[in-house]
């Protein structure tokens, strides 16, 4: 979503993994959003996207720690504070609109909640529709900039826009915290105002790469990209991750907007490899997914938080079944997920949760006092706190002091 600008079969894409699912909510394969999308295949919703384990860099397992008490968005309820808005900037239409929404929904959430707590301290949010696409972001963010009332930042949600707006959110000092955006050279800009809620794929792509090669033995991997800053960045780290078991007779490289992948298919089919890693987003995940199906490749499906979404599962139908799909992103606890699909009538998707949380921390440090750009700013540089996915605390690039991979499985 993090994350980039966006894009995201023969015989089935069957791996016998005696991995237990963690005992985490799944997510449905109904996001509540972009309607025009259909399922390729019949069966499909009958499938969901199951949480399988959370790995380190080695892609060992790490249980996840449910020690701590997570930050509650409607603190104690005694706030005072005169009326303040929080942003949010993301894809909010177009092909990959979910991942947007998700990190919208999850915001307003919290929002809600502290809401109803604090009737003397009243915080709005207002949305921000950048199409996931880097030109209309610098478009849309002085506009952001220029409305004083707007103390904080949700986002950029994609890595290439991000990299496209952030000296404008920068040099005016405003917050911006994306819940989605994983590219690591975003955080070696020098940008005082950006901290980054989940791991980047610095740590993704290894953590994935040792999970494929170590856990799953695969031997023999081709790794596809697309043309995004997400896309590939992500295809560096996983190739560089799996070392000798990326074939680059097979690499290949494809461009957001593609539907037609017949020429990446052929080549693939050709080298018959254990598995399938495509860097990129679910628009174009999806369809390449049914397309290596109807070709008769039987290697495993594997791509990251770009495809990671219902909308991959509900557009691939059938062609989704087995695929591995990592995420920076934890799975959404039951309760969280009971309120989300009673406000949203959907299920939480990739990166709600984070979302969730990282617009709990702007809530707190509103409640505490802060009032401008720069006092926000300084609350999130010193936090140090649980939230529902993780433990939040920022190094001084605006990186996680600490951040695991989850894998999924779409079952």
């Amino acid at each position: 979503m993090r994350r980039s600008t966006p894009r995201l079969a023969g015989t089935a894409l069957v791996l016998a993994v005696g991995l237990a699912v963690a005992g985490c909510s799944s997510k449905s394969t109904d996001s509540g959003s972009d309607s025009s999308a259909s399922s390729t295949g019949g069966g499909s919703a009958e499938l969901s996207i199951q949480p399988l384990v959370q790995v380190d860099q080695d892609g060992t397992e790490v249980k996840a720690d449910s020690s701590g008490t997570p930050a509650n968005p409607a603190g104690d309820g005694s706030a005072t504070c005169a009326p303040v808005t929080i942003a949010m900037a993301g894809a909010l239409t177009g092909p990959n609109a979910a991942l947007g929404i998700n990190i919208l929904n999850g915001a307003t959430l919290a929002i809600d909640a502290h809401n109803a707590a604090s009737p003397d301290c009243q915080v709005s949010i207002k949305q921000f529709d950048t199409e996931g696409d880097p030109q209309k972001a610098t478009q849309v963010a002085p506009t952001i900039v220029a409305d004083t009332s707007i103390i904080g930042l949700l986002g950029p949600a994609f890595s290439g826009e991000t990299k496209a707006v952030g000296p404008v959110f920068n040099q005016a000092g405003l917050l911006s915290l994306t819940a989605s955006a994983t590219n690591p050279d975003l955080t070696k800009n020098g940008w005082n105002n950006f901290f980054r809620g989940l791991a980047n794929d610095a740590v993704q792509g290894p953590s994935v790469a040792a999970y494929l090669v170590n856990t799953l033995k695969f031997e023999k991997v081709c790794v596809v990209q697309d043309d995004s800053d997400y896309g590939v960045g992500l295809a560096e780290q996983i190739t560089t991750g799996l070392g000798d078991a990326a074939d680059s007779s097979c690499a290949a490289k494809v461009k957001t907007g593609d539907k037609d992948f017949s020429a990446a298919v052929q080549v693939i089919k050709g080298e018959e490899p254990d598995a399938v890693f495509y860097a990129g987003y679910y628009a174009e995940g999806a369809p390449f997914a049914s397309q290596l199906k109807e070709s008769g490749v039987t290697a495993a499906f594997v791509s990251a938080d770009g495809s990671n979404d219902p909308q991959f599962v509900k557009q691939a139908g059938d062609a989704a079944k087995d695929a591995y799909l990592s995420c920076p992103c934890g799975p959404a606890p039951d309760q969280f997920a009971t309120d989300y699909q009673a406000k949203f009538n959907a299920a939480p998707g990739v990166y709600s949760v984070e979302a969730y949380d990282l617009a709990t921390i702007m809530l707190l440090g509103i409640d505490s006092g802060v009032t401008d750009r720069a006092g926000l700013v300084d609350f999130v540089k010193n936090y140090d706190g649980d939230g529902l996915a993780r433990h939040y605390k920022w190094e001084s690039t605006g990186e996680l002091a600490s951040a695991l991979i989850w894998i999924y499985q779409v079952k």
